[in-house]
């Protein structure tokens, strides 16, 4: 199991998002970016959070959850603060 993948990921303040089918969409202070999540992988909006869970427990499907989680949290990170 997933540690990193459990948690669910809280948007920055500033930073607002959308969950489109497998796309998620980040806008903030810095400009807007995209990830395109994996089939394997279900994302969805909740309470204000992004939820990020794999569709079932083959090996493939875990191996892409909590790198979709850390990719999710990246474009977060990259519309409020940017690259250094």
């Amino acid at each position: 199991m997933s540690r990193i993948g459990k948690k669910p990921i809280p948007l920055p303040q500033g930073v607002s998002a959308d969950v489109s089918g497998q796309t998620v969409t980040a806008k903030g202070p810095k400009g807007e970016l995209n990830f395109v999540v994996n089939d394997e992988v279900l994302v969805k909006m909740e309470n204000g959070e992004i939820a990020v869970a794999p569709r079932d427990q083959t090996k493939v499907a875990r191996s892409k959850w909590g790198m979709s989680r850390t990719q999710i949290v990246n474009i977060l990170q990259g519309v409020k603060e940017g690259f250094e």
